[in-house]
């Protein structure tokens, strides 16, 4: 069997020496009266975006945010939040990104581990932010942004009889400022001009990596940037002004925020904000918005298939379709490419792989070969290679190895973790870094890589990591539970959900009203996507040889009880 070859070759051609604010301006001025983004059917041009970036700016400016200064956005996907985002950055200031429904506990966390001055949210999540604001070690300033104020007027009507009328009083005296109010201060206020630097923090990700425990993942303008011009190459087509792009996975998520907007906006191409995904509402806006692109986790792609609306309908209109964040079975993707063709769409679902800590995807699928069980081929300038774990070691061909990469999208580090620094980013003889991504994969020779387990014990649901660790530590807090094991069971919408193995204390009765109580618990303790969606109890659970819970054996009891339906 032949060794991989180390591919050493330079990044071929520069990328943008820019911001990410730079970069969109740059394409503002190529296509200034073309759609930016389209929120609920409001339609914002390439310029008016720059403009309301510009006045947001200034505002944060005038409140005393400088370059270096962290401001948290706790948002999904609407015009307040992109601006924000490209405002930050306009003053080089830095994006702290925060899923809306974390708790409020990881919000506070959140804001002390970017030492954040100011956060961003919506009036919906008013009550547990500010919670989340006032336990801080630090005074953080409120703003509050409303989606009514970003709807046309008929739209905002309705929405603020409906859905917006219990949070009208928020902010509360005192306690926080309107976004619309907030932007106002900006006007006639001077911004200097940033200098670009590669080796800046722009925006803070979080992922929980190897070990569980969270991780900001610093990432650069530079990152972002290269990212946009990597997959515009891949796209299939020519990523511009009148090409429109789905962008359904939010903000806060590598795979969201760079390619579902960045990329998107960097190249002139049009965004279609959906703030919240049902497969409903996500099928509705496919028809009825007609975008030339969608991407996403296998969930969403699994919603497509479960919904009545597309019956006899044309989606010839697409170009592009891509699926990452988890692994899209060989079962699903059939169906999926079936599905397109029936509706005239003649495109296949591309698979890509990727991790935050070089954004997102890093390696796809070519639009004119794939191969089954495959997640493509490196994109530009990025070079994967497969070794024997933790070492350089490269394996032959065909053997599995852990996945290592660098590349321009390689991120600049963990925030305040050298620890994690020094185990995932290692210097190779040559003196370039490397990510050791903990995930095992082959490669074949013609460079298509594979993809096969986790090194590490983890449960992708939905497209996001969780981590057993962490749902355990909050599990055996509880009063009632001796102690707990956490595993991913396989979910058809999910492709995982958590399942919860829990041994009671003595004289706790196993009931289902004690389920109701421990999944209310989890409720206020975890985010959404790390609760618990089965609980079993067990009088005792396996152990190994050490006395560690043998979570293996549990996660092999559900697959054969998952064989055996």
């Amino acid at each position: 069997m032949k060794k991989q070859k180390i591919d050493m070759t330079p990044v071929s051609h520069p990328y943008p020496e820019t911001t990410m604010f730079g970069a969109v301006k740059a394409a503002a001025s190529r296509f200034p009266n073309e759609p930016a983004f389209d929120f609920m059917g409001k339609i914002t041009s390439f310029k008016a975006m720059i403009k309301k970036t510009e006045l947001a700016a200034a505002a944060f400016y005038k409140a005393g945010i400088r370059g270096g200064d962290a401001v948290t956005i706790c948002m999904p996907n609407t015009p307040q939040a992109v601006i924000c985002l490209y405002a930050l950055n306009r003053i080089g200031a830095v994006a702290n990104m925060v899923h809306p429904l974390s708790s409020q506990t990881n919000i506070t966390f959140y804001l002390d581990y970017s030492e954040s001055k100011m956060i961003l949210t919506l009036d919906q999540f008013y009550v547990k932010v500010r919670a989340a604001a006032d336990a801080a070690k630090r005074d953080v300033k409120l703003i509050i942004a409303r989606i009514q104020d970003e709807l046309s007027p008929v739209l905002a009507a309705g929405y603020t009889l409906t859905s917006g009328r219990p949070n009208l009083k928020y902010p509360e005296k005192g306690r926080g400022e309107l976004w619309s109010d907030f932007v106002k201060t900006g006007r006639g206020v001077y911004i200097p001009p940033v200098k670009f630097d590669r080796n800046k923090t722009a925006v803070i990700l979080y992922s929980g990596g190897t070990s569980g425990t969270p991780k900001g993942i610093c990432l650069s303008d530079y990152n972002f940037n290269a990212l946009g011009m990597q997959v515009a190459e891949i796209a299939g087509c020519n990523l511009t002004a009148g090409c429109k792009f789905l962008s359904v996975m939010p903000i806060f998520h590598g795979f969201g925020l760079g390619i579902g907007i960045h990329t998107v906006l960097e190249n002139g191409a049009q965004c279609i904000l959906i703030p919240q995904f049902t497969k409903e509402t996500y099928a509705k806006n496919v028809l009825k918005k007609k975008p030339n692109f969608i991407a996403g986790v296998p969930t969403l792609y699994e919603a497509l298939l479960k919904v009545d609306v597309f019956e006899g309908a044309d989606l010839s209109f697409l170009v592009g379709v891509f699926s990452g964040g988890d692994s899209l079975s060989p079962e699903l993707k059939k169906r999926a490419d079936e599905f397109f063709k029936e509706h005239n769409a003649s495109v296949q679902i591309r698979e890509g792989y990727g991790l935050t800590e070089c954004v997102t995807a890093s390696c796809v699928t070519p639009v004119d070969k794939a191969k089954e069980g495959s997640i493509g081929l490196p994109l530009r300038d990025m070079k994967y290679k497969i070794v024997e774990p933790g070492t350089f070691n490269e394996v032959p061909y065909g053997v599995a190895g852990e996945i290592i990469l660098t590349g321009p999208t390689l991120m600049l580090g963990y925030m305040k973790n050298e620890e994690a620094n020094e185990n995932t980013l290692r210097l190779d003889e040559n003196g370039e870094r490397w990510l050791f991504t903990g995930d095992m994969g082959s490669m074949d020779e013609e460079g298509f890589v594979y993809f096969k387990q986790r090194i590490k014990r983890m449960i992708v649901s939905s497209g996001y990591n969780v981590y057993p660790s962490q749902i355990e530590k909050v599990l055996d807090k509880h009063p009632d539970i001796d102690y707990s094991c956490a595993i991913g069971v396989k979910d058809p919408y999910k492709m995982q959900k958590v399942r919860a193995y829990i041994v009671l204390n003595e004289g706790i009765p196993e009931t289902d009203e004690e389920k109701e109580k421990i999944l209310a618990y989890c409720k206020e303790q975890l985010d959404v996507f790390a609760r618990p969606k089965e609980i079993v109890f067990r009088k005792e659970l396996p152990r190994t040889l050490v006395g560690k819970v043998a979570y293996h054996v549990l996660e092999e009891e559900a697959a054969a009880e998952e064989s055996n339906k």
